[in-house]
């Protein structure tokens, strides 16, 4: 079974990723809905950002304290989890395209969850890869939480 966690760059640092809007409580969003949701809107962004290299874009849309964990970092650690984190995402079209297919955006008061769940079958058998992006809600904002 192959299962990705998009938002773990290592052991105790989580891949930087923030979305912004708002939600109601305790609500679902599935499928082509997440990306009209402010919050899919940005995830995108993000991730394209991401896919494209551009780290310090993409950390702009991070919480200040995954910003301050990021600079924290050593400059050669920050160059290879820029490496790792380029290599596991995807183009905009790419996570829209997987967003509409199998995205499930849950809010919960003050933190929400966003899951892309893909299981492929073939004739060894399924797997399921798996990328799930946690937020926390402050205001108008969601932003990106261990």
């Amino acid at each position: 079974m192959k299962q990705r966690r998009f938002s773990a760059l290592c052991i105790s640092t989580v891949l930087p990723l923030m979305l912004y809007g708002t939600a109601a409580s305790g609500s679902e969003v599935k499928g082509a809905a997440i990306l009209d949701h402010p919050c899919g809107k940005v995830a995108v962004k993000q991730m394209g950002l991401t896919h494209a290299g551009k780290m310090e874009e993409a950390n702009q849309l991070t919480t200040k304290e995954m910003q301050e964990q990021w600079k924290s970092m050593p400059a050669k650690d920050r160059t290879m989890m820029s490496g790792m984190m380029k290599e596991m995402s995807q183009t905009e079209e790419q996570y829209s395209a997987a967003i509409k297919a199998n995205g499930l955006l849950v809010v919960n008061g003050p933190s929400a969850t966003l899951t892309v769940k893909k299981t492929t079958k073939d004739k060894n058998g399924s797997s399921t890869e798996t990328m799930t992006q946690n937020f926390k809600i402050d205001g108008g904002q969601c932003l990106v939480s261990r």
